[in-house]
């Protein structure tokens, strides 16, 4: 009886978890049998396994085959165990020098001529490997790039199982883990390689101002105008004032879209923040994720970055309401018979709207122009806005008009606020917060909670009458007064100042153009 082992993983949500391949050969007919709870792609690895041993002149073993997967408990998803279930084969029946598999990890897709083709997650699956005290791995050559940001580990790039003969064996490829992440990097910083820029955007100096708040501190945003006044011109272009990603926030990024198969260049981190779209016929499940072998949804793909929800009301009712646990715990469960599944989702949420279903009304102030002919009676107006509970507006962190803009501003010369001048306020408010939560864990104000948010958003006397009276005029509730104080405690930072004054207070309480009545429904409520 020959017995042998090799050290495999696979990913769960977007974590990886570390597999036991145990090959045990016995007298008997010949045969293949794989247990420990394998999917379908697991069972139909033993074909491709069988043809790349035979094409690379390896001799399959006609004994009878039984190759165990443990913990037998967990369910075994995916292609990435065919190297591992290959090799250990080849080393339980003496075609390999003993010990070669000993303290390794083992990853990797076999192709019918032996070819090793690439796998997603790889990421995921060595840091838990490393995290498991496994210091050498073997993986796929398109993905030792992606292998080797992982520090502590000595990675193999594998191109083809004809490599693993007693000869070549031996003779290991090897990559030593490096720095995964580089701050002096032009992709990490700067915003080189947009070819948006907010010069492009002629007047709206106001609602600048809030995407500027918005993006300092992470804040959620509503922009709420007739069409065509900018709002998804002015939405798209959010990402180029964003600060830059660290190396935790890169990584966690990065796992992501390995993970989910999206991976652009296998060659670098993901080191830009993530801009999500999606389209509003998509499904609750598109955002929150899902599927047999759920993966990440438009929520997770926007982690560290942001989501951005053009037309707010005309998505679904259910697609909406997936969004209000995520917004305030930042993670995506998913529970399956078998297995809970569980995404990081740090998103800044971007959304607009149209003030009316014809989209012609003014929600405010309509900055000295003339009504443009709205036809919308109030009743249609509470319809149209009963599509967005309010459960959801209230964890909006800014509500922005964003208004006609004059024919006079569109031909004035004077050079627009740019990305570049709006980005600076953004960085010094940025540094401000990571020397002031270096040791708190939190990167940005709008993760401020409980004790955290009682100690660095104080108010004096005055700002707190102001919020106080605001707090019972508007109808606040207590979740909004925290995001006001949130609001306020950015205002100051981008100013560098350590206190909150009523100023700051005074801003963040005009960002609310939600709380107040449409004038049309205060007449038909009246």
């Amino acid at each position: 009886m020959l017995y042998g082992k090799a050290i495999s993983a696979c990913l769960h949500g977007v974590e990886g978890r570390l597999i036991e391949v145990e090959v045990d050969l016995s007298n008997g007919l010949p045969q293949v049998n794989i247990v420990g709870l394998p999917d379908n792609a697991v069972k139909e690895s033993i074909e491709r396994v069988r043809a790349a041993i035979k094409n690379c002149g390896f001799t399959f073993p006609l004994q009878r085959i039984t190759v165990n997967m443990a913990p037998a408990d967990f369910r075994k998803e995916g292609s990435a165990f065919d190297l591992a279930i290959a090799l250990g084969i080849l080393a339980t029946s003496g075609q390999l020098e003993p010990g070669t598999l000993e303290g390794a990890l083992v990853i990797g897709e076999l192709s019918l001529d032996g070819s090793i083709r690439p796998v997603p997650g790889v990421l995921s699956m060595i840091e838990s490997a490393v995290k498991g005290g496994i210091s050498r791995v073997i993986v796929p050559a398109d993905n030792a790039e992606e292998a080797g940001w992982i520090s502590g580990c000595t990675v193999r790039a594998a191109k083809h199982l004809a490599e693993w003969s007693r000869t070549a064996a031996s003779d290991s490829v090897l990559l030593a883990g490096k720095p995964a992440f580089s701050p002096s990097s032009p992709a990490s910083s700067g915003i080189d390689g947009y070819a948006e820029d907010y010069a492009d955007v002629r007047g709206q100096n106001h609602v600048k101002r809030a995407l500027m708040i918005s993006a300092a501190g992470m804040h959620n945003l509503m922009l709420v105008g007739p069409p065509g006044t900018g709002k998804t011109m002015l939405a798209k272009r959010l990402p180029t004032i964003l600060p830059p990603m660290d190396e935790r926030e890169s990584l966690e990024v990065t796992k992501i879209y390995s993970v989910s198969g999206k991976f652009a260049d296998r060659r670098q981190l993901v080191r830009v923040r993530p801009f999500r779209m999606p389209h509003h016929s998509i499904s609750a499940a598109g955002l929150v994720g899902g599927g047999g072998i759920p993966k990440p949804g438009e929520i997770s793909l926007a982690h560290r970055g942001v989501l951005f929800l053009d037309e707010l009301p005309e998505f679904s009712r259910a697609a909406l309401e997936v969004l209000r646990q995520p917004m305030e715990d930042r993670w995506v469960t998913i529970g399956r018979a078998k297995a809970v599944y569980r995404f990081p989702a740090h998103f800044l949420l971007v959304a607009s709207m149209n003030p009316c279903p014809c989209g012609l009304s003014q929600w405010g102030t309509d900055n000295g122009l003339e009504e443009a002919g709205c036809i919308c009676s109030p009743l249609k107006v509470i319809q149209y806005r009963s599509r967005i509970s309010g459960p959801l507006l209230d964890r909006m962190d800014l509500h922005v008009e964003v208004p006609r803009v004059p024919y006079s501003q569109l031909s004035l010369q004077v050079s627009p606020l740019s990305s570049q001048d709006m980005r600076e306020a953004v960085e010094v408010a940025h540094r401000v917060q990571l020397q002031r939560y270096r040791q708190s864990g939190i990167l940005f104000n709008s993760e401020l909670s409980g004790r955290l948010l009682r100690e660095w958003c104080r108010l004096d006397a005055e700002s707190s009458s102001l919020l106080e009276k605001s707090f019972h005029s508007l109808g606040m509730s207590v979740r909004a007064h925290d995001r006001i104080l949130k609001i306020a405690r950015t205002i100051a930072d981008m100013e560098a100042v350590s206190d909150i004054a009523i100023q700051h207070v005074a801003e963040a309480l005009q960002y609310r153009c939600l709380d107040k009545k449409h004038p049309a429904l205060a007449s038909f409520q009246a």
